[in-house]
């Protein structure tokens, strides 16, 4: 090899590996970076880079293996940069270990081992060849152990077996120099072949010989289906039910847990490489609608108590939305997301409660009171966005003063509410869950919460197990990924299943989060129910309809007022709600005498309870006090003050307006009159959620087994596996780590580290680097991990990586 690299070479021309170090050097690095290097090149205008193509190299982060700075690179020399400009960029961006990147290798990788299905019995064979300036020697592993005898560039098992299959990478050295390959994925395939025909592939050919089949089953039973191919590349795995493709379903493997009659139909999947793609054989999956399902001994019951479909007897909803969390990092979707759903439910004639930013207690108290109005046809829809996790099948809620860390009895478990509502006897209930899925290694409880299986539940939850659900930030407000395609389809008048259904089809349609978050639907609806039903004529004598209209009045909003003041100005008083806690309050000059000069109305001395910044009190504009959705319904020419957490009052809101003036006649110094006001407890206050826990409330299911003070910390949880926007100790990650720097950013609300209760909807497919100490890649300190790695990869990797070093020690 040459002891330089050509300048003149165009730097699309560049090795793999080399791109690879090289991309990996400027996606880390925070302050000398691919986007400084970016705004270098654009400077200095040679090659025409402007800051929509940044804007796009940003977004790069957010794909399958997406690099921001391989995106960069590829613009760069399209536009004719040679190696010898991106060294001079890079010596002026002063990334050293960027430069070095450049230098030639004393060693190179230049075939790499490819991953495989084949069939049990037949020859697998991997090749990895390295040149290099010395003699090369190899060594090929499984996993963390070596495979004895694999000396050579090609490894070769004959007849292969099942208990072959697993990851394979092969170490190369020459001289002090050490690179490791790619990993390739070995999968093989057992068929039985006595009772049918025998399978002689073509190398490489891609081959269906496993097609899944007829299933008939009851509803709480759990569904597998199973198919396989064989060939090289290792096939592509993606299920689909009547035609829709599943989120996530992308193994071999599907298996749906406790199935309800909703998913009856037909399934097949398709199976696909880089240059081929077919379908296997449709299987027909029949749920009769008799459950037959164990709970504290044998019962069996069937779904005799359904409700006649029609109409509704009442619809509600709460919608909670966590965004100013005390321990944790802030959100900004949740207020647009609540704010956007409120205004459409309404617009479906529900009575709607939309609370911002509470503390568990607050959390429990509304939770208990939208309980009380779940009664026999009532609809209810509850809906949560916020920071939140799932442990062993629970999940649950995080309030803005869990602390850090957080465990279950901080929290609000769904499962807890769930059976709570399935005490119910509504036409309807709907659980919208838009938070992570993620496993909270902080929390070792393990609840045993029994669930009847009652007809009308729907769960919708914006990610699945395991996975982030991610929010799209830009310099403004924007809704969540979730809320973001949900919006467009809630007013229409379709079963609630069949509305969730096409927001997941448009969620798997969105380059952002493919691959990363899917919907996750969960039903035991048999009947058509959909959120756009009337509602019914009911006994206004029902004891139930009093609390539905005390919850009514939640959303209500106090009366205008005309304030006249002895100097004769007058003054409207008027209000808005933003949300059903979180009031607006704006004076507009009605009248004034003709010799008053300066006159101006604003409000004071609010109770300490409330959340009200005296900087952003009585501003001239909405925006200017954190008004951000109702500007554009606000009269103009007012002060407006926005007074949010009405939950926390404890007394009738009394605040005082202060009415400043000055005349043509008298000095500059303005004269003030003051008049006290009582707006009795407006909006959300009236239900007093501030108060004590009730004995009834939902903290008895809430509550966990296993003190919280006996949950394992990290120190018992060495193979942490951080996630995007994690509530843990951020001091430890790189500016870059907590952020993503991209146009629209895409942060997850919460994270963890979990097991996947679904082997078909595990994390999403897609090459992720995980740091190790020591880590492992083009040099003895850095190693790739394999796609559709196993759950364990993160240990795999620790342990794997520790014994390779000690190996060359």
């Amino acid at each position: 090899m040459s002891e330089s690299l050509d300048r003149s070479t165009k730097i699309n021309m560049l090795t793999e590996a080399v791109v690879r170090r090289l991309c990996e050097k400027l996606d880390k690095s925070t302050d000398k970076g691919w986007r400084k290097l970016g705004e270098i090149v654009a400077n200095e205008r040679r090659f025409k880079v402007s800051s929509d193509d940044l804007e796009m190299c940003s977004l790069k982060v957010l794909q399958l293996e997406g690099s921001p700075s391989r995106m960069l690179l590829r613009l760069m020399g399209e536009r004719g940069c040679t190696t010898g400009h991106l060294i001079d960029y890079l010596q002026m961006l002063g990334n050293c270990d960027a430069l070095q990147c450049l230098k030639p290798s004393a060693l190179q990788i230049v075939v790499q081992p490819q991953s495989v299905a084949l069939l049990s019995g037949h020859k697998l064979h991997l090749s990895c060849h390295a040149v290099g300036k010395s003699p090369v020697q190899y060594q090929w592993f499984k996993t963390k152990e070596e495979v004895p005898n694999s000396f050579s560039p090609d490894l070769v098992i004959s007849p292969v077996h099942l208990k072959d299959a697993g990851f394979y990478i092969c170490r190369v050295n020459c001289g002090e120099s050490c690179e490791f390959s790619q990993w390739a994925q070995v999968d093989v395939l057992n068929v039985d072949t006595s009772c049918g025909p025998s399978y002689h592939t073509v190398e490489g050919q891609l081959k269906v010989v496993i097609h899944p089949q007829f299933q008939r089953l009851n509803i709480g039973d759990n569904l597998q289906l199973q198919c396989g191919a064989v060939g090289r590349p290792i096939p592509r795995y993606q299920w689909y039910r009547n035609g829709v493709p599943i989120p996530n379903a992308t193994k071999r493997k599907l298996v749906i847990p406790h199935v309800m009659q909703d998913q009856h139909g037909s399934y097949r999947c398709e199976i696909s490489s880089s240059t081929e793609r077919m379908w296997t054989n449709e299987a027909d999956v029949v749920i009769d609608a008799r459950i037959s399902i164990q709970i504290s001994g044998a019962m069996e019951c069937t779904e005799d108590d359904v409700y006649a479909i029609g109409g509704a007897t009442d619809k509600v909803a709460l919608l909670i939305g966590n965004l100013s969390y005390q321990n944790h990092p802030q959100l900004k979707a949740p207020m647009v997301d609540v704010y956007d759903l409120s205004n459409l439910l309404q617009q479906l004639n529900f009575q709607v409660v939309s609370l911002l930013d509470l503390t568990e207690s607050e959390m429990r108290n509304a939770v208990d009171e939208f309980l009380l109005l779940l009664h026999k046809g009532v609809y209810g829809l509850l809906y949560y966005a916020g920071h939140g996790y799932e442990n062993y099948g629970n999940s649950f809620m995080v309030p803005v003063d869990a602390p850090n860390p957080y465990h279950s009895a901080n929290c609000l478990c769904v499962q807890s509410i769930l059976k709570l509502m399935q005490e119910k006897e509504t036409g309807l209930n709907v659980f919208l869950l838009d938070m992570c899925r993620k496993r909270n290694i902080h929390d070792d409880s393990t609840p045993n919460i029994i669930l009847r299986v009652t007809a009308n539940i729907v769960f919708g939850y914006a990610t699945c197990q395991d996975a982030e659900a991610f929010e799209l930030s830009s310099s403004g407000f924007t809704n969540g990924v979730f809320v973001k395609f949900l919006k467009k389809r809630l007013l229409d008048d379709e079963k609630i299943t069949v509305v969730l259904d096409r927001v997941a089809e448009d969620m798997g349609q969105f380059d952002a989060t493919r691959g990363k978050q899917a919907l996750e639907i969960r039903s035991s609806l048999s009947e058509r129910r959909s959120l756009s039903d009337p509602i019914l004529p009911g006994d206004s004598a029902d004891p139930a309809h009093t609390q539905r209209r005390q919850w009514a009045k939640a959303h209500q909003l106090p009366e205008s007022m005309c304030l006249s003041f002895d100097c004769g100005a007058q003054i409207k008083l008027g209000f808005a709600a933003e949300f059903s806690n979180v009031l607006v309050i704006y004076t507009h000059i009605i009248k004034k005498p003709e010799d008053m000069s300066f006159c101006q109305a604003q409000v004071t001395d609010f109770s300490h309870d409330l959340d009200v910044d005296p900087k952003e009190m009585n501003r001239e504009t909405p925006e200017e006090t954190g008004i951000h959705f109702l500007s554009s319904s606000l009269p103009q020419h007012c002060l407006y003050t926005r007074v949010s957490a009405l939950q926390k009052l404890r007394e009738e809101l009394v605040f005082t307006v202060c009415l400043q003036g000055t005349f043509t006649s008298m000095a500059d110094d303005p004269i003030h009159w003051m008049k006290n006001i009582n707006i009795g407890k407006p909006l959300i206050a009236r239900l007093d959620l501030h108060r004590d826990m009730r004995r009834n409330s939902c903290m008895q299911t809430c509550l966990m087994p296993h003190s919280p003070c006996h949950s394992p910390g990290p120190e018992h949880c060495p193979y942490l596996h951080q996630g995007l926007h994690q509530p843990q100790d951020y001091s430890r990650l790189s500016p870059q780590q907590q952020y993503l720097d991209i146009h629209e950013h895409v942060e997850g609300a919460t994270g963890g580290c979990g097991d996947s209760f679904y082997d078909n909807l595990s994390q999403p497919r897609y090459e992720r680097v995980y740091d190790s100490p020591g880590g492992l890649s083009s040099s003895p300190n850095r190693v790739s991990i394999p796609i559709e790695a196993p759950e364990d990869i993160n240990e795999l990797q620790t342990v794997f990586i520790s014994s390779l070093q000690l190996q060359q020690q």
